[in-house]
């Protein structure tokens, strides 16, 4: 096997996306249950002061992690406005602790149970995201400044935020109507399609990789690339066209007259011109989390002083 460390960055980055995209398990690349990702609006009065008690949790430990990440430097203020203004947006990484949470039923109650891994994003997902930006709205500036001048305490910051604030927190939840259509169960997501999806998350607003996410097999094949409602523009420029050449290259694997090193070769030749621009900047974290992956599955040998 190639060793990976003299591998461009450009095949690397190529070999990782062509991996993970093919190799989804049949039960997520096969017939494909459409996830209903709407927000369910009338949900939001019985989790908005939960989901206020989550935000405040998440701007403070966020920014402590910045904090101790940056060291000896201080968070600047624009640092934690960036943090306030993207704890709520599923594209963003802070918005990452979303995908973990389960609406569930308790009587007359929706409680959100942290599931401890990341699930696939259904109608909850999308209406703690929605309860989310309605609580944040236009106070992120307010919010950051807060925490940039006064150092608050995650018990000070709930305060400030869900009853100075918000008032998120300040009229009691109402019951739950006894005829409310429960939600979907929670999914949790593979692992390694969590793991791939992270650091396109982190690639979002980079130059010339917009919205990219992960495909099955199934996508690249039929070009089906969009057309949700997230998907309201279309870019016709070359590097908005990479998934639909690799599903055109994975189409051309099933012919026997073609030969797949030759198609992938070639593959890599056209789309190289349009994200080697780019692929530097993720290159070392996909290395680095390989290298992890990799590491943690051999065994371990004595050394032979210990013999």
């Amino acid at each position: 096997m190639a060793n990976l460390s003299v591998l461009t960055p450009l095949f690397f980055f190529f070999f990782v996306l062509f991996y993970f995209s093919i190799s989804i398990s049949p039960a997520i690349a096969g017939p494909k249950k459409k996830l209903n990702s709407v927000a369910r609006k009338e949900d939001i009065p019985f989790i908005r002061c939960q989901v206020c008690q989550k935000i405040a949790q998440q701007i403070h430990s966020q920014v402590s992690a910045k904090d101790s990440q940056i060291s000896p430097k201080k968070v600047t203020e624009y640092q934690i406005i960036e943090i306030v203004e993207n704890v709520c947006n599923l594209k963003k990484q802070e918005a990452d602790w979303i995908l973990q949470i389960d609406i569930v039923e308790n009587g007359d109650k929706l409680e959100l149970v942290d599931q401890g891994t990341e699930g696939q994003c259904n109608s909850e997902c999308k209406t703690i995201e929605r309860a989310c930006q309605e609580i944040i709205s236009y106070s992120d500036t307010d919010v950051a400044e807060f925490v940039y001048k006064k150092k608050p305490s995650v018990d000070r910051l709930v305060e400030y935020l869900c009853n100075d604030l918000s008032e998120a927190c300040s009229v009691k939840p109402p019951p739950v109507p006894k005829g409310r259509t429960p939600g979907e169960s929670f999914m949790a997501k593979p692992s390694k399609d969590a793991e791939m999806e992270k650091i396109l998350r982190s690639m979002e607003g980079m130059p010339g990789a917009p919205n990219m996410k992960m495909y099955s097999r199934e996508d690249l094949m039929n070009n089906n690339f969009g057309g949700e409602a997230d998907d309201d523009e279309d870019d016709e420029d070359d590097e908005d066209n990479f998934p639909g050449k690799l599903g055109n290259l994975l189409r051309e694997k099933e012919s026997p007259k073609k030969d797949l090193k030759q198609e992938i070769v070639e593959g890599i030749k056209e789309t190289g011109k349009t994200i080697k621009r780019h692929v530097n900047k993720v290159s070392k974290q996909i290395k680095s989390w390989w290298t992890q992956k990799t590491t943690a599955s051999k065994p371990s040998k004595k050394s032979k002083s210990e013999l």
